[in-house]
């Protein structure tokens, strides 16, 4: 059996917490449009913050986890950062082709 995403279920309890006060006001009330819009929007609010806390919380986890896995991306500057500790020669980038590491060695020797 399909199990229905959270993110689904929370979505349309939201939008339930709107339509629900919305059609209420407009059938029952001698309101404007806008103005019932308005207040139902604000009652929406508060029943999503009061009631629906479980569901909120369980998409908020799994956007969590989504974001932060357990995936590690590798960085080329953290190799050639241990690279340079390790006292190995740093691999040749840019654009001169590592021709600036060179001259500063030919610097240094030259003093």
């Amino acid at each position: 059996m399909n199990r229905i995403p959270p993110v689904v279920k929370y979505t349309v309890l939201r939008l339930l917490a709107f339509a629900v006060p919305l059609a209420l006001l407009l059938v029952f009330t001698q309101l404007q449009g806008w103005v019932s819009a308005v207040i139902a929007a604000i009652i929406g609010l508060c029943v999503s913050y009061i009631f629906l806390r479980t569901p909120r919380d369980t998409v908020a986890k799994e956007l969590y986890e989504r974001r932060h896995g357990e995936k590690t991306v590798p960085h080329d500057d953290e190799d050639s950062e241990d690279a340079v500790l390790d006292g190995a020669a740093p691999a040749a980038s840019g654009p001169d082709g590592g021709r600036d590491e060179e001259r500063q060695g030919e610097q240094h020797t030259e003093r």
